[in-house]
């Protein structure tokens, strides 16, 4: 029997060899194509769309709210990312990232807590900003209708530590109206002070507008007219440290688009 191959023999064993060398080709290929992002993450694969990354983004307290609910609403529209968020006063957010501590987003109360790490991050928006309010227990319980009334001192106020945003414009008012007030503790955040009302503990403190509206069903907020309040601004910065640098950039960006915007805007921060 001969072992020869008829030409329609050999055709076919070339075509067999041909797929093979094929398969592992087509693989390494498609492996390739998916990793695109700084730090290895896959891209999403249409044009111009977010990388996709696992960010860590330190936040201001007086954002806990809104932002995990903008957290939400951005996982959403750009499936692949997720993000952790890491809320602190800005002064602790920003002695975290001094420290070295693994993030890529930073979003503060104030612009003069990010100038102080200017050399570790990129260059920041102002995304929102905000004005404090007087909470007090609900109801208003002691009739207080103005900042000049937090200086009685049978009242239990409670305001944020100097070093903190809060207090420091808590501060810069009451100065400028020559309110002396004896506070019964000094919070490391604003959301303490917050809570501090909330629970009974103080019948009185000095929040950001914004906090007293996420818990207006436990807390009443008494308005400071324009010309006797401070005007709190919000920078958010990439950090130049970050894995994922470019869906960073692409959370940042998006908190000044107009979804983001929305979402700010409808928890009472007011246009950057």
């Amino acid at each position: 029997m001969s072992l020869a191959l008829t030409p329609a023999r050999r055709r076919t064993a070339a075509a067999v060899l041909t797929a093979a060398l094929l398969v592992p080709l087509a693989a390494c290929s498609s492996s390739d194509d998916t990793k695109k992002d700084t730090g290895g993450s896959t891209a999403s694969g249409s044009a111009g769309a977010a990388p996709q990354a696992n960010l860590t983004v330190l936040a201001a307290a007086s954002l806990t709210d809104v932002f995990k609910t903008a957290g939400a609403s951005y996982e959403k529209s750009h499936p692949g990312t997720k993000l952790t968020f890491s809320f602190a006063g800005s002064q602790e957010l920003v002695a975290q990232v001094a420290q070295g501590s693994p993030a890529d987003v930073l979003v503060t109360a104030d612009t003069k807590s990010m100038d102080k790490v200017k050399a570790d991050t990129n260059t920041p928006a102002v995304i929102a900003k905000n004005r404090l309010v007087i909470a007090t227990g609900k109801n208003n319980p002691f009739k207080v209708d103005e900042l000049k009334d937090l200086a009685d001192t049978k009242l239990k106020v409670v305001l944020a530590a100097p070093e903190v945003p809060a207090g420091k414009y808590s501060k810069k008012i009451l100065d400028a109206q020559k309110i002396t007030v004896q506070p019964v503790s000094q919070e490391p955040n604003v959301r303490a002070v917050l809570s501090k009302v909330e629970l009974g503990e103080a019948d009185a403190g000095l929040v950001y507008k914004t906090d007293a509206e996420s818990a207006k069903d436990k807390v009443d907020a008494v308005e400071i007219p324009d010309a006797q309040n401070a005007v709190a601004q919000y920078p958010a910065a990439t950090l130049k440290d970050s894995k994922h640098a470019e869906a960073a950039a692409a959370f940042v960006a998006w908190l000044s688009s107009p979804e983001g915007q929305k979402i700010l805007q409808d928890a009472g921060f007011q246009k950057p």
